[in-house]
């Protein structure tokens, strides 16, 4: 791995960059060659204010499709005198499914992905095959099957810990499948939606909707709570027939160390 570079180059400032987005009409957020990201778009408008190429790195790697409201970025710019203008000119640029909620001058050895510690993500379920309200479905998964809460709890708590997630993470060369989920839970809000909150140290590619259909599978009495400690011990790749779509997925959120962040 590429050691990480914690400080900017003499002569540039490091901005700290809070921003949400809605990742339905977007590749993910990576730059890819021919396809619409969030990182192309948003490095394309920076560069233009600044007149200088810029890079970017992000705290939260988000696949085709999924959104953020808590996304953090870092990137290193010619100094700039007012970061409250630069925050409104970008968000002028911008398509308004990408909005910048906070610029700042970045702590001290500040690295948007390695001084991360946790990063929190959503995932909302209407089941029951129940219509989708308008207004919310970009960010929700429709299900035929209704689905039992309690059961979705039984299967999800037997993921938290530190484990090889190897069975619910598409393979990447070089890298661990190795883990510390510290939550993985449900409720079914008032408005009758299934809502889960998972927190880990980090995700591996695609894992949280690796998660979230395996919960899925035991919930709707395909599989019983065996099979998802079963899985977990063998380390055998589930099916992707069984991966959950994007559409339900948000970033919600990433924490610092805070003595990093009141440097």
């Amino acid at each position: 791995m590429t050691e990480p570079t914690l400080y900017p180059e003499s002569g540039f400032l490091r901005l700290k960059i809070d921003l949400a987005y809605d990742g339905t009409n977007y590749f993910g957020w990576a730059k890819q060659p021919d396809r619409r990201t969030v990182q192309e778009e948003f490095e394309t408008a920076l560069s233009t204010i600044t007149q200088s190429k810029v890079e970017t790195i992000v705290g939260g790697r988000t696949d085709a499709g999924v959104h953020a409201t808590g996304q953090v970025i870092h990137v290193d710019v010619p100094d700039v005198t007012n970061l409250d203008e630069l925050a409104f000119k970008l968000n002028r640029m911008l398509d308004e499914d990408i909005r910048i909620d906070n610029v700042a001058i970045a702590p001290e050895a500040f690295h948007a992905r390695f001084s991360a510690i946790r990063r929190y993500y959503t995932y909302k379920i209407i089941d029951g095959n129940r219509p989708v309200p308008p207004l919310n479905r970009f960010d929700i998964t429709p299900w035929y099957r209704t689905l039992d809460v309690d059961l979705l709890n039984a299967a999800s708590a037997l993921l938290v810990g530190e484990h090889d997630f190897a069975a619910y993470c598409k393979f990447r060369e070089g890298s661990t499948t190795v883990r510390n989920l510290v939550r993985f839970d449900w409720i079914r809000d008032g408005q009758g939606l299934l809502i889960a909150e998972l927190a880990a140290d980090s995700f591996c590619y695609s894992m949280v909707r690796n998660l979230v259909g395996a919960a899925v599978c035991v919930a709707e009495g395909r599989f019983g709570t065996d099979w998802i400690a079963a899985t977990l011990e063998n380390r055998e790749r589930i099916s992707d027939s069984l991966v959950f779509p994007s559409r339900g997925l948000t970033l919600r959120q990433i924490d610092y160390p805070q003595e990093t962040m009141n440097s």
